[in-house]
């Protein structure tokens, strides 16, 4: 499990902080992502696809749920948070991020911004379509495209 959250974990907080753009959030997110996997590991079928990208859709999943039940949030004056710096976390993430952001940079304006509204703001496609006023089909081969290019991108 150990080896799994260092390989996987920078993709899984990265989802998360770009759909909830919270830190404290995203840590929570994370969290319980890797304890779903611990209890019940039987989730995942390797066979209909690898962990990576399966793992980056419980985490939209998980984060938009917490977005839909995030309450307004009180004043807190003054919050001290003690964290010890992870070095080797950050740069493991800051690899990854820089990975997601040349792959979405390549791809072509409307297909990235398909991607971006369907896993980032948590638009249904059909939701898409109405917005962008494009065909329900055209928005679904955009996001798939969009897909294999950062499968590609990630090398799985």
């Amino acid at each position: 499990m150990a080896a799994l959250y260092d390989r996987y974990s920078s993709i899984v907080y990265s989802v998360a902080l770009r759909v909830l753009g919270d830190t404290g959030a995203a840590e929570d997110v994370l969290q319980e992502v890797f304890l779903q996997l611990w209890r019940n590991p039987g989730l995942f079928d390797s066979s209909r696809g690898s962990l990576a990208p399966w793992l980056a859709v419980i985490t939209r999943n998980r984060s938009i749920d917490m977005l839909r039940k995030r309450r307004p949030e009180s004043d807190i004056a003054d919050v001290v948070v003690s964290v010890e710096p992870d070095m080797a976390g950050d740069a493991e993430r800051s690899r990854a991020m820089e990975k997601v952001r040349g792959a979405l940079g390549a791809m072509p304006a409307a297909q990235r911004n398909a991607l971006e509204m369907a896993y980032f703001e948590g638009l249904s496609h059909s939701e898409i379509a109405a917005k962008t006023g494009e065909p329900l089909g055209t928005i679904k081969t955009r996001i798939r495209a969009g897909l294999l290019t950062l499968r590609k991108a990630f090398g799985t």
